[in-house]
């Protein structure tokens, strides 16, 4: 609010300079000037946009998936190492299997078995390279429940319209099943991918009691920690970007406002969506010894593949 109440006031200012030496201006004149002067102005790189202008954050806060600009999003060659993606594939595939759909358990959740397969991939997945006990990993569980990257792809291939859940049966859509037969798996990559930025709640998988909407920002934190790889100073970045954020996070007596803020940041950003998919790793120890380690986004192949930022240079 400080800074837009600063930039009226600068506009003010011109505005009545323009007027006092040039008063013969007409109203329609004036106004040219003042758009001019106005594109300029939103079109001017700022330092604490990291060097984006307020037309380009504009674009990436509230356009749509497929008018963002200054961004090319494409689907990888190779999707191997996405765990969301393979774990969709042995989704279709078992309903392919059973004639187009599959029995669902009676909570409404995916077989054991599809958990089963799905556990077994674990060990080919970069994450894998963090010595993390299966019984506590997102990415292996005995069934559903207890499989959270799983059950998060199962959503999100729900709200994609990729498959439905009917009288008792998870079921391809006869359309997604097309799809599939003529261009593979890698067909539903973007459409999941929508799904995943702009119609699944971030939220979903904990409980914390304050909280904002993260997925406003969500191309923003990607840029960002692609170009360092530094799940901290993306932290910062967002506080200078975006104060007000702080504001919807009253602190407390054991955790800041900008520690609450950095905590969601790496729970719902980084561990829930970009580790989910396999665009970055994230080694889950926070201490060594007595310690604190920074926290660090390790990024994959998958992620500078999928998001091509060069237009920005």
């Amino acid at each position: 609010m400080n800074s837009q109440s600063k930039q009226t006031a600068q506009i003010a200012d011109e505005l009545e300079q323009i007027v006092a030496m040039n008063p013969n201006l007409s109203l329609d004149e004036l106004e040219l000037v003042m758009q001019r002067k106005m594109d300029l102005r939103n079109n001017q790189s700022l330092d604490e946009f990291c060097g984006l202008s307020p037309n380009q954050m504009s674009n990436w806060l509230s356009g749509s998936f497929t008018q963002l600009q200054w961004v090319n999003i494409a689907t990888p060659e190779d999707l191997c190492q996405s765990p969301v993606m393979r774990y969709l594939g042995l989704i279709i595939d078992e309903a392919i299997e059973g004639g187009g759909s599959f029995k669902a358990t009676a909570k409404g959740n995916l077989p054991a078995k599809l958990a089963k397969s799905a556990s077994a991939l674990l060990p080919g997945f970069a994450i894998s390279a963090f010595d993390i006990n299966p019984s506590i990993s997102e990415f292996a569980g005995s069934n559903e429940d207890k499989f959270n990257a799983l059950h998060y792809t199962r959503i999100l291939a729900e709200i994609a319209g990729i498959i439905y859940r009917r009288s008792g049966r998870f079921h391809i859509k006869k359309a997604a099943l097309a799809q599939y037969e003529k261009q593979g798996l890698a067909v539903f990559f973007l459409p999941m991918l929508e799904a995943a930025v702009t119609r699944y709640n971030w939220e979903y998988f904990d409980i914390i009691e304050h909280d904002v909407d993260l997925r406003l920002f969500w191309l923003f934190m990607v840029w960002r920690l692609q170009s360092h790889g530094s799940i901290d100073q993306l932290n910062d970045e967002m506080i200078t970007a975006f104060p007000d954020l702080l504001r919807q996070l009253p602190g407390d007596n054991y955790c800041s406002p900008e520690q609450q803020l950095s905590m969601l940041i790496e729970i719902r950003f980084a561990l829930r969506f970009l580790q989910y998919w396999g665009f970055v790793t994230v080694d889950p120890r926070r201490y060594d010894g007595q310690k604190t380690l920074p926290r660090v986004a390790n990024i994959q192949p998958l992620m500078t593949s999928t998001f091509d930022f060069s237009a920005l240079a």
